[in-house]
């Protein structure tokens, strides 16, 4: 049997007795009307709130309202608990979305930071060694750059590629690739003067040849043959006289620039190669295919370390870059889609819809904050991948096909190569250079140090070199 408050008729939650007409009172209720009237409720004869006796009872169990003891009644209350817990949910899904991307942030943030100690230690490194190398005379000598050897690899749908080789304490030492603009990086207005200055005659790639190129001796030193077909991709090792290519024969060629051959073969995919890249660490290539898998692979063994696919999206690749720190990668796909993903991990971390037709070229800026993206749609756009964004898509000309994407060592120019060759400056992204000088498709785009000079190449089986 429950207790039940002489004024309000409910269980009271702290219930208390009269001495006067022996009632149980809720306390709050009975002590405020004897704080109003002075007198017992019921009798009417003089009470005071030290007269109230407690009663001690385990703590009760109010009874449902009878609005509530009902089916339909029992089920209109589970709706809105449900109701709750589902607004709840979807409220902490949202917070952890937004904690998942500022720790997203952090940790790229993170990683730059530490890429950037790498390679300054690296520097120091470099630079202490070079200064142990030179002979005091009477203080300390000012070091002199000795000239560098450039050599430059074609191919078809491939890249111009210049390779450095320094000795001494050079200004490359003191300050290569960052945030900091370099002293001798070509000003705008000096670029928007270039013209050509050179042009030569070589493979396009279609003769399934790659051809390497001296550009300091202006000659061919290497004509690299074994590919079944044509070659569409090549890069040449920046520490090495080593040349990598791609073809749709399926395979991927390491060749030796010395002595001329061939040292391994590569056999990652069953279809066409399409894409190539080298990871920082310049031990590893990143090969993309029509196959629908990128591969991972030792350049050194010739292993395929590592071999993934997307299995919801079911397309080909059609192009791969490494970013700067090696750590993601981005692919293009031929369903118009641009995908990053975590290279330890083997995961899809993000994608980049926007084009409307297959990504033919990307590139990642030096400094890891942008991407350039082409397509067939005739259009070139720039994410942020610090917001995961578009913040800029540059319309191009009616049927332009982009074939080639390139940002210079600093980040401040990035070149396009394709119907033509156009070179932007990034943050304003206004274009301050055109050239329309080959006859055929323009394969292949590079900036050579501080962007001194530009390089391309082309389906017309020329090599052309721009500068002031």
């Amino acid at each position: 049997m429950s207790l039940v408050c002489a004024i309000s008729n409910e269980v009271p939650e702290h219930p208390c007795v009269s001495p006067v007409s022996n009632q149980v009172f809720e306390r709050r209720l009975i002590e405020k009307y004897i704080a109003e009237n002075g007198v017992d409720p019921i009798n009417g004869q003089p009470l005071s709130e030290e007269q109230l006796i407690d009663i001690k009872v385990s703590h009760p169990i109010r009874p449902k309202a009878p609005s509530a003891t009902s089916i339909p009644a029992i089920l209109k209350s589970l709706q809105d608990e449900w109701d709750a817990v589902m607004l709840h949910s979807f409220t902490l899904r949202q917070q952890l979305q937004t904690t998942r991307q500022e720790l997203s942030h952090a940790l790229y943030q993170h990683d730059a930071a530490c890429r950037v100690i790498a390679r300054l230690t690296k520097e120091v490194t470099a630079a202490r060694e070079a200064l142990a190398t030179l002979k005091p005379q009477a203080g300390l000598i000012a070091p002199q750059a000795t000239p560098a050897s450039q050599t430059a690899a074609v191919g078809a749908g491939g890249e111009a590629m210049e390779v450095s080789e320094q000795v001494g304490m050079t200004p490359e030492i003191i300050q290569k690739r960052g945030k900091t603009v370099p002293e001798d990086l070509i000003r705008a207005e000096d670029l928007g003067k270039f013209r050509q200055v050179a042009s030569h005659a070589v493979s396009s790639g279609a003769d399934k040849n790659v051809v390497v190129f001296d550009r300091r001796e202006e000659q061919i030193v290497a004509t690299l043959k074994g590919h079944t077909k044509k070659v569409s991709s090549v890069i040449y090792h920046p520490a090495q006289s080593v040349v990598f290519s791609a073809s749709p024969d399926s395979t991927i060629r390491v060749w030796s620039v010395t002595g001329g051959n061939c040292v391994q073969v590569i056999r990652a995919h069953e279809a066409s190669v399409t894409g190539l890249s080298l990871h920082a660490t310049g031990d590893y290539l990143l090969s993309s295919s029509e196959d629908q898998y990128w591969a991972f692979s030792d350049i050194q063994t010739g292993r395929v370390l590592t071999k993934v696919t997307d299995e919801t999206a079911g397309c080909a690749l059609t192009c791969a870059q490494f970013h700067p720190d090696g750590l993601i990668f981005g692919t293009g796909t031929a369903d118009s889609q641009i995908k990053i993903w975590d290279l330890k991990e083997r995961t899809n971390v993000a994608n980049f819809p926007g084009h409307s037709g297959p990504v033919t070229s990307i590139a990642f800026s030096e400094n890891g904050y942008y991407l350039a993206t082409g397509a067939q749609d005739s259009s070139l756009k720039l994410w942020d991948l610090r917001k995961l964004k578009n913040f800029k898509t540059i319309t191009l000309d009616n049927n332009y096909e982009v074939k080639s994407l390139v940002f210079d060592q600093s980040g401040t120019y990035l070149a396009v190569g394709g119907s033509d060759i156009r070179v932007y400056i990034c943050k304003q992204w206004s274009e301050v250079l055109n050239f329309s000088d080959h006859s055929g498709l323009v394969t292949g785009v590079a900036f050579g140090e501080h962007a001194q000079f530009l390089a391309s190449t082309g389906m017309d089986r020329s090599l052309k070199f721009y500068s002031l």
